[in-house]
């Protein structure tokens, strides 16, 4: 068996081949069809073996899914792994063949419990465009309105009087044709800034209902056991795909639970027992169990007889909430290997 592991770079990609006797061989690509052809090319020589790529899921994602089309075994590494493997070589240094080294004995000694990148499926691959789109445009209408708040405070502290909201698309509406009191030309620049602005938002909303529109599609149309679940609709619901992806085996109930860092670590010390949450994890996802538990909670019966029998038990309300997360893995879990009967069953 021939270990190979690859540090991806924007223009380039350093591959390292390890042996069980050590490094058999190196290869320097372009990060390009070209140059993964030739990757595949070069390690033909070896029929048994196995690939590990940093990153796969950004600057690694093209040599990545290339591989795995190609019928290739390939696992995912996270950068972080890489640069504490890199601080236990016995040569230190940040150059890219070290790197690609570290990654490759790393895949040699705990391959097994990597994650195993697959071949993208289209409509998975598409939600996960438009939820990550979606989220990032919620983020700029957020920082625009902030911006369009303070405009508008300057223009005249009592604006609400006018404006009532800036989350509707009537108030917005409103700032884009928005007057400001006084006759000054500061009130002009300043009514004029106000109204870029609520240009700017208003572009973005109609951006964001275009892609909620086609993720309400998506999922509705082939994701429709996760809207079983009590508390998920079906922005929660593509985000949960756009994290989780496509079932795959060894991705089971307690991988997802490490992922979204809701799986209690032990942290002892001189005899004393006790658990902390990781914080290296999937923040996103963490977030998207913390939605559904705060859902739960409001209206949802089981769930409040569970966060109240976990107090009863001496539990703060936080730390209730945290264990209702750590409880809802299993049941996302299931829903999501139901949106593909065909895959087998990983717990």
């Amino acid at each position: 068996m021939l270990w190979i592991g690859i540090d991806a770079h924007k223009r380039i990609h350093q591959a390292v081949a390890l042996s069980v006797d050590g490094v058999l061989a190196q290869k320097v690509i372009a990060n390009t069809a070209v140059g993964w052809t030739a990757l595949i090319q070069w390690a033909s020589a070896w029929p048994e073996r196995v690939w590990a790529v940093e990153g796969s899921g950004s600057l690694g994602r093209g040599v990545a899914q290339f591989l795995a089309r190609n019928g290739e075994r390939v696992h995912e590494i996270n950068p972080r792994w890489t640069a504490q493997r890199r601080r236990g070589l016995r040569r230190p240094g940040k150059i890219d063949a070290l790197d690609a080294q570290a990654v490759a004995r790393l895949l040699r000694e705990e391959g097994d419990s990597l994650p195993l990148v697959q071949a993208e499926d289209p409509l998975v691959a598409s939600l996960q465009l438009w939820s990550r789109l979606r989220e990032d445009l919620v983020l700029d209408m957020t920082r625009l309105r902030n911006r369009l708040h303070a405009l508008l405070l300057l223009c005249d502290p009592e604006y609400r009087q006018v404006i009532r909201s800036l989350r509707s698309r009537r108030g917005v509406q409103a700032a884009r044709t928005y007057t400001a009191p006084g006759t000054g030309q500061l009130e002009r620049v300043r009514e004029q800034a106000v109204r870029q602005v609520a240009e700017q938002i208003m572009l973005l909303m109609d951006q964001e209902r275009e892609l909620r529109a086609s993720i309400e599609v998506g999922v509705r149309e082939h994701f429709v056991p996760l809207l079983s679940i009590e508390g998920v609709q079906p922005i929660v619901a593509a985000g949960l795909i756009a994290e989780l992806g496509m079932p795959r085996p060894g991705f089971g109930v307690p991988q997802i639970a490490a992922l979204a860092g809701v799986a209690p670590i032990e942290a002892s010390s001189a005899g004393e027992v006790r658990h902390r949450l990781s914080r290296r994890c999937n923040r996103r996802l963490n977030m998207l169990l913390y939605l559904i538990a705060l859902a739960q909670q409001r209206s949802y019966a089981p769930a409040q007889a569970y966060m109240a029998r976990r107090q009863q038990e001496g539990r703060t309300p936080r730390e209730a909430r945290r264990a209702l997360k750590r409880h809802l893995v299993r049941r996302v879990w299931q829903q999501w290997q139901a949106c593909w009967p065909g895959a087998s069953p990983t717990t």
